[in-house]
């Protein structure tokens, strides 16, 4: 992993939620799939095993799934989000005009905002990128993935209270 990997902003519910995740998925998820894999194995013909492609599918998935885990709890700053001072920052809930439309989202990884109601926008994304840094009262634009230029106006910013 570089050095330079992105710091990624967890509320401490999400950190705890996420290592219980990795931890029961490295241990009982790893056991169960291991066990579903050898079961499949021994109906034999493996070429044509449905069960046996489908058990080894997943367990690529799982394997997917604890990496990535483990590089966001490694790479995780984690307590209550940052005490918002009008400026756009990971783990600030953002009220903003977007391509004429006003929208609310949080700032950050989709992680934090887990059984929240509001969208969740990374600061990498094209759209966090360009209002990172931003104040209420900002104006700025993006290049979305279909090449459209779209304006963005800060209107709010807001402490994200874990809601």
């Amino acid at each position: 992993m570089s050095s330079d990997a992105p710091v990624t902003f967890l509320t401490q519910e999400a950190f705890d939620r996420l290592h219980a995740e990795l931890e029961h998925l490295s241990t009982v998820g790893r056991e169960e799939i291991a066990k579903r894999i050898e079961a499949a194995r021994e109906e034999g013909d493996l070429k044509e095993n449905g069960g046996y492609h489908a058990a080894k599918d997943e367990q690529g998935k799982q394997e997917a799934r604890i990496r990535t885990l483990q590089a966001l709890l490694k790479n995780a700053t984690v307590g209550v989000a940052p005490e918002s001072t009008g400026v756009v920052e990971p783990g600030t809930v953002v009220t903003a005009v977007v391509a004429g439309g006003e929208e609310v989202f949080l700032l950050g990884n989709r992680e934090i905002g887990a059984g929240s109601e509001l969208d969740v926008y990374s600061e990498a994304s094209p759209l966090g990128a360009a209002i990172l840094g931003l104040k209420e009262g900002d104006t700025t634009s993006y290049t979305a993935p279909n090449g459209r230029e779209i304006a963005v106006e800060i209107v709010k910013v807001e402490t994200y209270d874990g809601q």
